[in-house]
């Protein structure tokens, strides 16, 4: 694996999960902007369970209410770098300057892209989506 101290050194300095650390193994710039993220969205949901796969982290309490991923939501020349793109569902669609795709996959059910570059982004707006976005998922 490229950079193992650099992996063992953040794995010992937090509780990201081996899973966590691993999903970044070619994208170590981004890790700062997904453990501020992490750490904001468990402040402000209790009860997060966390599911790393290969291609997004996913945020439960009972149901999916967010993940996380490299999804390329803009052109190449528009992307921030490190970027994170933040999904999460609502009922209906949000409407935002900062969301940059949404989807209707479902009758009533939007997924909503974000793409953060900052951990000034990860901000109670967002916060809020997400909040939102969990008890929508609760109510699934």
């Amino acid at each position: 694996m490229k950079n193992m101290p650099d992996m063992k050194s953040a794995l010992s300095g937090n509780s990201l999960t081996v899973d966590e650390l691993l999903f970044f193994d070619d994208k170590l710039s981004a890790m700062p902007l997904y453990e501020a993220f992490r750490t904001a969205l468990c402040d402000r949901i209790p009860g997060v369970r966390i599911e790393t796969k290969k291609t997004q982290i996913s945020f439960f309490t009972r149901r999916m209410l967010a993940a996380i991923s490299f999804t390329p939501v803009r052109r190449a020349k528009d992307r921030p770098n490190p970027f994170l793109t933040v999904t999460f569902g609502l009922s209906y669609r949000k409407e935002s300057p900062r969301i940059d795709v949404a989807t209707e996959p479902y009758p009533n059910r939007w997924t909503h892209h974000v793409m953060i570059g900052s951990e000034e982004e990860i901000d109670d707006e967002l916060l809020s989506w997400i909040a939102e976005a969990a008890d929508f998922a609760e109510r699934k």
